[in-house]
């Protein structure tokens, strides 16, 4: 047949099997199926083992034969032959022995000589004379010198020989010829030496040709001796030998391994048996064996059914090699049958007598189709039943019809092979796979990686299933689809656990345990699945789909229980499922069957899922409503999310099984159900409680937030699209608006609290450490702090997910640290007032004094003209309430930060919804009122002055704010803030006291004025000159804001607070040095250093009047730095009292109020207040002026503080130093001498190029620049005409750094915007300025007037054109 033809026919075949589904159309193909019983099985299990046994190796033994004398054996070589080898290379250097050689081998030879030598063949007595006798003549010092200069072989071989054959010679007769065999014997032993001593110490590496040499010359010096470690007799000796001898058979069933497993695979006894063997053993013989080979052979040969057939085969090509391998193995048993049976030869034709060397040289016998496979199930040990190692590669008999055109078909025909040999050998199969499962005495198969330690197939039991595949012609693949088919039959019966099933397949797969080859089953039989047989595929497939449907029905009653609290594993169902069944080649499963699956699996897992939310809600919830409590829901919560992450975490490494995902399955389910009932159970217990007039715990709501959000998170990732049917957030909203208004209430208790436990001083552990910056605040800021943090936390920590609720949560929380922090100021500022306004000792004796006594005690200190001021004793404590302002500030810009204020604030204006008619009213409005100066007080004290301060009240006699204290001043300025929250029109009195340090305070005069917020709708401040009742005037600017509800303005007001609070209590500390600045900077220290006291010289001068009179000379540098040295001294007493409590912020904020203070004083020695009056002020005379600019230098130089060393300044800043007001101090030299007309002109100049630039800034619609300071009086001051520029707005002081950028901003406006002022104020000092002064105040009264209407105009068009009213806008 030709090879296209084969080709051909085998894609038909092929076609036509896969047309059929995997069963081809053949006739009678596939064998009836036969019961087999269990005698049958039994005896034909019974006969193999049998004939394993007679054809075994017989056993042999060991018969003594006398051995016959034989005549000694000489050697013919001499001495000189067998060194020639090394004569020829004897300048080659890789024949020397190495340096140190001959040491060594002189230990070697004297631990032969004292019996140390390990090697038995050194111990004969004969042997050491023989060394001994060398040793000697090796020692002598001339041939040891000549062996280490030459270190040849020869030599020392020759001495040797030399010295043996005159040893053995001795005391032998002059015939005798024995000694020469023995001398071979000795120099061989001494050659074998030498390669010992080279080899031990690795010397015969490096000189491999020398170690070949001596072993060459050893073998020669033995070619008629054997080996030197032995210990028969040498030639020439009778002794006997021993010959083997055929041991045989007993018959026994004890010598008949195969048969006792027989046995004991069908419960039956050795004697049993024996009886059977006995019975049958004339017909169970050789010849019966080899009879079955040649008709198999025959049937073979005539393609008959009782064979396998092409039509077996899906390829003709894999039926071809089938065919070939039966043949040679069918050669190789008949062999091995008649070598263990030789007279059956006799009967037996020579041409049909196998070749042994066909095994060797036929490529296409079994292991061409079969390579190395199912070793483990075809091997076969010492007991084999024949001795040619030969791979078993055997098909399986068809039991079909038997072909007409042979006569041996009648009947089976066979003495060993049964009529249906795959029958057979399954009911042997399942037999044996039993028994070895059962078997107790069994040992587990060893565990691997993959694989873990099991029972299968016993080695005995393996042995004999060969056996019978091996005699009754079945291939290997055929046993390994019987075996599957019965491990499946047993699984199915549950006779056998799936672990074991797992091994079964691991064990088909796995890599034989007697061989370490690479190959396994799968890369062999299952990856060439062309060489199968049609009914072996059919099976497998079978077996397959059986095993499919087994585990799937598994796995489905498995993941019903996943819920459960100890749910059986479905892990090594998956395993078997995917690795061994869905993922093998021959199984097929269509697509809708598997959805099918899984939908009946989904379906299930839901309704468990029910059941267990059910058995959660009947544990965890009562029956009666009553008894409802927010634990109930969040115990049902727990329980179910404990659930959820038991399931997660049970199926994380396979979250899907069988595209069936168990958390899905169960929070789809659960957590709808969870949500509906939630939200029931918590709105039926807040009805109850409402009813009973009760309230929840707070915190009870709050872990039940938490549950719940919980819940709902894993609900949005399970179900996105879902929404969840609890609105959480609408619920529980009261429970945090309860905690927020409880927090309010107790907040004011709570810095109370903090500060009555509070010392007020450094935390430092003893007086010697010098406190950090860190350690100069006190712990009452610290711990109002902690308690405005936990109560924040307490809120943030809920994570609330209503973005508009929380931002409306953290601001009623910002209102109430603001309220917390208000209350702080005031009781710590009134304390800090208490300690500054003590009295010192020497006000405390004037106090005790009657009224004549203080008047002789003034009278006295007037008379001894006592002006010494002595510097007042601050307490610590009042610098660590300072430090606590300023600490208090810093981490009010910290939680400002942390709580995200402006992202609440966009939040909350996001959501708001637009204004469409009219505004909502404001309730609450925030008067911030500066009272800045006033002008011509009365005198109070005796010395023509007052010491000035403001106390602002209301109708109801309630004082609102008071001022700090300015001595010794009738034109004082304060410039101090307060804020004045109210609902209405307020009316307040403004009252002017003069401070006395003994008696009652004297007023100096009253004023009023009413608070309307109606009259600042257009929100622009006003300033107003208010007429005391007495004489004089005061200054006051009035500006509104609208208290909103908005964390912005709640965080700028509490910073607000901090920063005037922070200011006020700076200020009071200045105001204690204020008294000693004015003393040392006034005009009478400048007379005392132009002035000349009177001295002699002075009155004869007075006499020589006629002569010229020198000029008066100036005060010298020394001199001017010297009136100066009691303020810096004065400075530094109290600074070093500062810098021991103030912190170095604080510290450099002292230092910069007391800077200010300083301009001030220098300002008012040089030029009078702003006012259109004229003033009654001297000006100074250029060495006066010059004199105050040498000590403005001065405290310049020394308030920056620059080291002399370092270079690094350590006081105020240099943008602090260089203020405006101190560039409008350094100005003034350049206009103070200037003529009165040229100062008018100049004023005239500035003045109109101000007015154009706020003109051209109205144009531009932004905020127009400050104009010059409305300090004129007339129908402004009585009207209150709103000032042009934008007071500071509290959402400008929300945080540090906006605080920070207003005051650069106001700093740059300043500098930018120069003005007349400085020049207005010389004007003052001049006569006839007096008509320009009162015409330039009513200018600006106009430019005031026009520009607060423009600005009224421009707001009312942009809010529409309505009237104004006192509503506010939204910001």
């Amino acid at each position: 047949m030709s090879t296209s033809s084969t080709q051909s026919r085998g894609v038909n075949r092929r076609i036509n099997s896969l047309q059929s589904n995997g069963n081809p159309a053949r006739d009678g193909s596939h064998p009836k199926k036969r019961i087999v019983t269990h005698n049958e099985a039994y005896l034909y299990a019974l006969r193999v083992a049998y004939l394993t046994y007679l054809l075994q190796p017989r056993a042999r033994r060991l018969q003594h034969v006398p051995a016959s004398q034989m005549p000694v054996q000489r050697s013919s070589a001499s001495i000189n032959d067998l060194m020639k080898d090394f004569s020829l290379l004897r300048d080659n250097k890789s024949t020397r022995f190495p340096h140190g050689f001959m040491s060594e081998l002189d230990k070697r030879l004297t631990g032969v000589l004292m019996g140390r030598e390990r090697k038995p063949e050194y111990q004969d007595a004969t042997i050491k004379r023989t060394f001994a006798a060398f040793l000697n003549a090796f020692t002598e010092q001339s041939f040891k010198k000549r062996m280490e200069k030459d270190r040849r072989v020869e030599d020392l071989v020759l001495i040797f020989f030399s010295n043996a054959t005159k040893e053995l010679q001795k005391g032998k007769s002059p015939g005798d010829d024995s000694w020469k065999l023995m001398a071979d014997r000795h120099l061989a032993l001494f050659v074998r030496l030498i390669s010992l001593v080279l080899r031990d110490h690795d010397w015969a590496r490096d000189r491999p040709e020398l170690a070949a040499r001596l072993a060459t010359l050893e073998s020669k010096l033995l070619a008629h001796d054997q080996d030197l470690s032995s210990t028969p007799t040498r030639n020439g000796t009778s002794s006997g030998g021993s010959v083997e001898v055929v041991v045989p058979l007993s018959y026994e069933v004890r010598d008949m391994p195969l048969v006792q497993i027989v046995a004991r695979i069908f419960g039956l006894t050795n004697t049993q048996v024996q009886s059977d063997i006995n019975k049958y053993k004339p017909v169970w013989i050789e010849k019966a064996a080899l009879q079955d080979l040649k008709s198999y052979q025959t049937y073979l040969n005539l393609n008959s059914r009782k064979t396998l057939r092409s039509d077996d085969f899906h390829f003709d090509e894999a039926y071809d090699t089938w065919r070939k391998g039966e043949a040679h193995d069918l050669s190789q048993m008949m062999l091995a049958i008649i070598q263990s049976n030789p007279e059956l030869a006799k009967s037996t034709a020579a041409s049909n007598l196998p070749q042994l060397q066909r095994h060797m040289s036929n490529p296409e016998s079994t292991d061409g189709g079969y390579p190395d496979v199912l070793r483990r199930m075809s091997d076969h040990s010492e007991r084999s039943s024949y001795v040619i190692d030969q791979p078993f590669d055997m098909s399986t008999l068809s039991s079909g019809s038997q072909s007409p055109d042979t006569s041996v078909d009648d009947d089976n025909g066979f003495a060993f092979i049964p009529p249906e040999p795959r029958a057979y050998y399954r009911f042997i199969l399942g037999e044996a796979f039993i028994h070895d499962v059962k078997d107790q005495s069994l040992q587990l198969s060893e565990a691997k990686a993959d694989t873990s330690a099991m029972k299968l197939l016993s080695k005995q039991s393996m042995e004999l299933l060969n056996e019978i595949g091996l005699r009754w012609r079945i291939p290997l693949v055929s046993r390994m689809t019987l075996f599957l088919d019965v491990v499946c039959e047993k699984f199915l019966d549950q006779e056998i656990s799936l672990d074991t099933l797992d091994g079964v397949f691991n064990f088909l797969k796995g890599q034989p345990a007697e061989t370490k080859k690479p190959h396994t089953f799968a890369s062999s039989l299952l990856s060439d699945r062309t060489q199968w047989t049609v009914a072996d595929t059919a099976l497998y497939q079978s077996t397959l789909s059986s095993l499919h449907e087994a585990l799937m029905r598994d796995l489905y009653n498995a993941m019903q229980e996943c819920y459960e609290s100890k749910p059986p594993s479905v892990g090594p169902v998956l395993y078997v499922l995917e690795n061994h069944v869905c993922n093998d080649p021959n199984f097929s499963k269509p697509q809708e069957d598997l959805d099918a699956f899984g939908d009946a699996l989904h379906d299930g897992l839901q309704q468990k899922a029910h059941e267990a939310y059910r058995s959660y809600l009947e544990k965890h919830v009562p029956q009666d409503q009553q008894s409802w409590d927010f634990f109930h829901v969040i115990e049902l919560g727990k329980a179910v999310m404990a659930l959820a992450q038991k399931i997660q975490k049970r199926y994380k490494k396979n979250p899907e099984i069988m595209g069936v995902n168990p958390l899905a399955a169960l929070v789809e389910t659960v957590l709808p159900l969870y949500a509906e009932d939630a939200r029931d159970i918590v709105t039926r217990i807040l009805e109850l409680a409402q009813g009973k007039d009760e309230e929840v715990p707070i915190e009870d709501g709050f872990q039940l937030y938490n549950e719940l959000v919980e819940i709902r998170q894993k609900y949005g990732e399970v179900l996105p699209n879902v929404p969840f049917a609890f609105e959480i957030e609408a619920t529980l909203a009261e429970f945090v608006w309860r905690w927020i208004h409880t927090t309010e209430s107790a907040i004011n208790d709570w810095v109370d609290q903090a500060i009555k436990q509070d010392q007020f001083r450094v935390r430092i552990d003893s007086p010697q450490q010098i406190p950090t910056e860190e350690q100069r605040h006190s712990v009452s800021v610290m711990d109002i702090f902690s308690s405005f943090n936990q109560s924040i936390d307490r809120v943030v920590q809920l994570n609330w997910d209503d973005d508009l609720q929380y931002a409306k949560f953290m601001t009623a929380m910002a209102k109430i640290v603001g309220a917390g922090l208000a209350h702080y100021c005031e009781v710590v500022e009134q304390r800090f007032l208490k300690e500054m306004d003590r009295l010192t000792p020497e006000q405390e004796i004037a106090a005790s004094q009657t009224k004549q006594e203080k008047w002789l005690q003034l009278a006295k200190d007037t008379w001894n003209n006592k002006d010494k001021i002595e510097p007042f004793q601050f307490f610590p404590e009042s610098f660590v309430k300072l430090n606590n302002i300023d600490f208090a500030a810093q981490q009010l810009d910290k939680l400002e930060h942390e709580v995200n204020v402006d992202a609440c604030a966009e939040v909350i204006q996001r959501h708001t919804p637009p204004v469409t008619q009219r505004q909502k009213k404001i309730n609450n409005y925030v008067f911030t009122i500066k009272i800045v100066e006033a002008e011509d007080l009365k005198a109070c004290d005796m010395n023509g002055s007052s010491d000035p301060y403001v106390v602002l009240g209301d109708e109801y006699q309630k004082r609102l704010a008071k001022t700090r204290i300015i001595y010794r001043d009738l034109n004082p300025r304060w410039d101090e803030s307060v804020d004045i929250t109210t609902q209405g029109p307020l009316n307040i009195i403004a009252t002017v006291w003069d401070w006395d340090a003994m008696g009652d305070h004297d007023c100096v005069g009253r004023a009023s004025l009413k608070l309307d917020p109606s009259h600042f709708s257009d929100f622009m401040p006003r300033e107003y000159w208010l007429d005391l009742d007495s004489q004089g005037r005061m200054l006051l600017r009035v500006s509104m804001e609208g208290e909103r509800d908005d964390i912005q303005f709640y965080f700028g007001k509490a910073f607000r607070t901090l920063k005037r609070t922070e200011r006020d209590m700076t200020r009071t500390i200045t105001d204690k040095l204020s008294a000693y600045i004015h003393h040392c900077l006034s005009r009478r220290t400048l007379r005392s250093l132009t002035s000349k006291s009177i001295t002699v010289s002075t009155v004869t001068n007075y006499f020589n009047r006629n002569r010229p009179q020198p000029t008066t000379q100036a005060p010298s540098e020394p001199d001017i730095a010297r009136a100066l040295k009691p303020l810096f001294a004065y400075f530094d007493d109290n600074f070093a009292i500062m810098n021991q409590t103030l912190t170095s912020s604080a510290m450099i904020m002292v230092m910069t109020r007391l800077w200010k203070e300083v301009l001030v004083t220098v300002e008012a020695l040089l030029v009078p207040p702003l006012s259109d009056k004229p003033s009654q002020q001297r000006q100074l005379n250029q060495q006066e002026l010059d004199i105050v600019f040498k000590w403005l230098q001065y405290l310049f130089d020394f308030f920056h503080a620059v080291d002399e060393e370092t270079g690094e300044a350590n006081g105020v800043p240099l943008d602090v130093l260089r203020s405006p007001k101190y560039f409008d101090i350094t100005t003034l030299n350049f206009f103070y001498f200037e003529p009165t007309d040229a100062l008018i002109r100049t004023s005239e100049r500035m003045a109109s190029a101000t007015a154009a630039r706020q003109q051209a800034q109205r144009n531009r619609l932004s905020a127009p620049a400050s104009l010059a300071s409305p300090a004129f009086g007339g129908a402004a001051g009585l009207v209150g005409l709103p000032s042009t520029r934008r007071s500071k707005s509290i959402m400008h002081s929300r945080n540090l750094g906006t605080m920070r950028k207003a005051k650069e901003e106001k700093r740059k406006e300043a500098q930018a915007d120069p003005n007349d002022d400085m020049i207005l104020r010389i004007l003052r000092m001049r006569a006839e300025a007096e008509r320009y002064l009162k015409d330039r105040s009513r200018q600006k009264e106009r430019l005031a007037a026009a520009a607060a209407a423009e600005m009224i105009v421009r707001q009312s068009l942009a809010a529409g054109g309505g009237r104004m009213m006192g509503n506010l806008p939204r910001r």
